[in-house]
């Protein structure tokens, strides 16, 4: 009998350990998504899916990021100014 637990005991394991494997980790490492937008290069950063900020490289001036204010979708301000208010409006929408 104590054979059969231990070896239902070891089953349960190994098959808990495949389990916890096959789920991806959470990965602290940002996808960094690159663009043009007319005079300047945006880069986008993301974990897991979230846009959490953008660098703003213009060709004349300063690069800039804008990040999140309160965690909800759209709402960004400037890192280096964040009393500025950026504009998020919808205009159309169907």
């Amino acid at each position: 009998m104590r054979t059969l637990n231990s070896l239902l005991l070891a089953g349960l394991l190994a098959c808990s350990a495949s389990v916890v494997q096959a789920e991806d980790p959470v990965s602290a490492d940002p996808d960094v998504t690159i663009r043009q937008e007319g005079d300047k290069t945006i880069q986008e950063y993301r974990v897991n899916g979230f846009l959490y900020a953008i660098k703003v490289i213009p060709k004349s001036g300063k690069p800039y990021f804008l990040v999140r204010a309160d965690g909800s979708d759209g709402n960004f301000v400037r890192s280096d100014d964040p009393d500025m208010l950026i504009p998020a409006w919808e205009i159309f929408s169907w």
